[in-house]
């Protein structure tokens, strides 16, 4: 993959910034290290969200004493979030563990072996790559990025580091999921010929913060460190709590919901995005400042990059003031339909023997059965749901055993593409496709920036 100048800069920077000769030299003994068996795997938090309080620390304190983890510290830009890191996993753990103002920190007085990140949107490709060149394997929310610059620095970085990490897309750790990428991969179901999935939810108070927005207080965080790479603004409570609503912290609907869906239509088919994609939408009903959709609806042409006369089409839908429909995943061959949320195989809508004779025909229509069950809890707060703990657990177990994770970096950096070109599509009214010289998303006949 070639790299831009634009993003060597940033590497460089991530290698050294705020490290100072400590750091340089953890991370070098780091890069270095290989666990042993008996070897205990330090863990920082980095950011301590809900979703990493309620998702990821119960299956990482849960599975720690068989293989042998335990959570050496937290870290988070807010003295609030790091004070209740430490109560919580006093709570959990009966230990006192150690609090860091940045990752930086962290690195330098910690030295863990290994991460959880769990900040905000746009921050985790860039920490991703700041942790992996600092000798630490990584688990890693997603979205794995929002744009392709960052995208491409943070696929970069660790693939030269060849440290061990696992974007959360759980669905890949899934029993109805891997069950159907199965069966797809089989060839039992035919070609794919369409897909719809939708999100859909009524939630004034989604992505809202109020009461945390009202006690932040610029002094208690680091907001220059918080911005990261993005402009330059000045201090705002509700871009810091509430940055899912604002674009370029984070892409709202595309990066928190859509990613999770889109990223199954890459694993079943192998495909590493989307040809083109056509968007729209807007804030329809939540008049409340925000910036990103309430409601938005993308279309998606997939196929072989080489062979235009071959392919399906993806709708996605997904709105925040209705929530008819919730949650669904259809996918749909000649012979039938592969319904993820029922996580059943019909012959619905396929053709049938009568009208393939017709034509001189064979129908091929589906065999029902049913997929092993495993819900989605699609609640704010999810909990330690199964999909969740064993996808914490199978990075746990890659830490081990140096294989590669059911959501590596190659599966992150392809959700990004797609959700980068939703993003450009909505934002600039035009068609995005991708360059695949320069990886770039295009709309518009050039590079799409925020």
């Amino acid at each position: 993959m070639s790299i831009s100048r634009r993003d060597f800069v940033k590497i460089a920077a991530l290698g050294t910034a705020g490290l100072g000769m400590s750091g340089a030299g953890f991370a070098a003994q780091r890069a270095g290290r290989v666990l042993g068996a008996n070897d205990r795997v330090r863990v920082g938090i980095v950011g301590f969200s809900d979703r990493c309080r309620s998702s990821l620390i119960p299956p990482l304190v849960r599975y720690s004493g068989e293989l042998n983890f335990e959570i050496a510290a937290v870290s988070d830009l807010w003295s609030r979030r790091r004070e209740e890191g430490v109560a919580f996993l006093k709570e959990k753990t009966g230990k006192t563990v150690a609090a860091a103002r940045n990752i930086e920190e962290l690195f330098e007085t910690v030295r863990p072996d290994a991460v959880i990140i769990s900040t905000a949107d746009f921050q985790h490709a860039l920490l991703t790559a700041q942790a992996v060149r600092a000798g630490c394997d990584v688990y890693v929310e997603k979205p794995f990025a929002e744009t392709m610059a960052d995208a491409r620095v943070a696929l970069k970085a660790v693939r030269d580091s060849g440290k061990i990490v696992q974007v959360g897309s759980q669905r890949r750790s899934g029993a109805n999921y891997k069950a159907a990428d199965e069966y797809i991969k089989s060839g039992k179901f035919g070609p794919i010929t369409m897909v719809e999935m939708s999100w859909n939810v009524n939630q004034p108070g989604r992505w809202r913060r109020p009461a945390l927005v009202a006690a932040v207080r610029e002094e208690d965080t680091d907001w220059k460190r918080y911005l990261m790479n993005r402009p330059f603004e000045p201090w705002d409570p509700r871009k810091y709590l509430e940055y899912r609503l604002f674009w370029p912290y984070s892409s709202g609907i595309p990066g928190q919901w859509m990613c999770h869906q889109i990223d199954t239509v890459h694993w079943f088919t192998d495909l590493p995005h989307p040809r083109s994609v056509a968007a729209n939408g807007g804030v329809y009903v939540w008049k409340d400042g925000r910036k990103n959709a309430d409601t938005l609806t993308a279309v998606f042409d997939y196929g072989p990059l080489d062979n235009p006369a071959t392919g399906f089409q993806v709708v996605y839908s997904s709105r925040m003031q209705n929530s008819a429909g919730g949650v669904k995943e259809y996918y749909f061959s000649n012979g039938g339909k592969l319904d993820l949320d029922k996580n059943v195989v019909t012959a619905e809508g396929g053709l049938t023997q009568g009208s393939a004779a017709e034509m001189g025909l064979k129908a091929n229509r589906l065999e029902e059965f049913k997929l092993p069950m495993e819900a989605v809890d699609t609640a704010a707060d999810t909990g330690s749901d199964p999909m969740t703990s064993n996808h914490v657990r199978n990075w746990m177990e890659c830490v081990r055993s140096r294989k590669t994770p059911h959501a590596d970096v190659t599966a992150g950096y392809r959700h990004s593409i797609a959700c980068a070109m939703t993003t450009a599509a909505f934002r600039t009214g035009q068609r995005a496709t991708f360059d695949e010289a320069t990886q770039e998303v295009m709309a518009g006949g050039k590079p799409f920036q925020y």
